[in-house]
């Protein structure tokens, strides 16, 4: 009936039964971006110099955002919904991650930060949903951190760069 492979020859949802292939190295990267005001990324980058003087003891400005470190709560929720994916995606397989990295750059039109996401194990399934889900999950995170001084944020453009391992090899997104 359909050539997707979460669905039978009669059209019906199942898990895919990876129970016949081989433990290879998987690696998946995921990239997206969040846009604001310059006003509201002025702050983000306030919170992170804040938290850098808070660690040395230095005084604290009252011009970031209020609820901390923006970006390093992201990273920690990006992180987190990477090993969560299954509970969140139906037919995900619950994985052994072995790494998951997020990292933010700022953009030079000082509107948009780009968020990437890293994830990578060894094993009979691929990374790719929670290579995606820990930056949909990032960039949410910066959104309800920062929604009380910019609701007109967006979210956009996630998507797969880059797949390595298992059976179809490796894929990387034309520019």
């Amino acid at each position: 009936m359909s050539s997707f492979t979460h669905l039978d020859d009669r059209g019906r949802v199942r898990m895919v039964d990876v129970s016949d292939k081989p433990a290879t190295t998987r690696k998946a990267v995921a990239r997206g971006w969040i846009t604001m005001s310059p006003e509201t990324l002025a702050r983000i980058r306030e919170s992170i110099r804040e938290s850098i003087r808070e660690s040395t003891g230095e005084p604290i400005g009252r011009e970031g955002v209020k609820k901390g470190n923006v970006l390093e709560t992201a990273r920690i929720a990006g992180i987190m919904a990477a090993k969560k994916t299954a509970d969140l995606i139906p037919m995900c397989h619950p994985l052994s991650i072995s790494h998951a990295q997020v990292d933010f750059f700022f953009e030079p039109d000082g509107r948009r930060i780009r968020i990437e996401a890293a994830v990578r194990l060894v094993g009979q399934t691929g990374v790719e949903m929670e290579a995606l889900t820990a930056v949909s999950i990032a960039a949410l995170t910066i959104y309800d951190m920062c929604k009380s001084h910019d609701r007109d944020m967006s979210v956009s453009e996630i998507v797969l760069t880059e797949k390595t391992g298992g059976k179809s090899g490796t894929f990387v997104r034309k520019p």
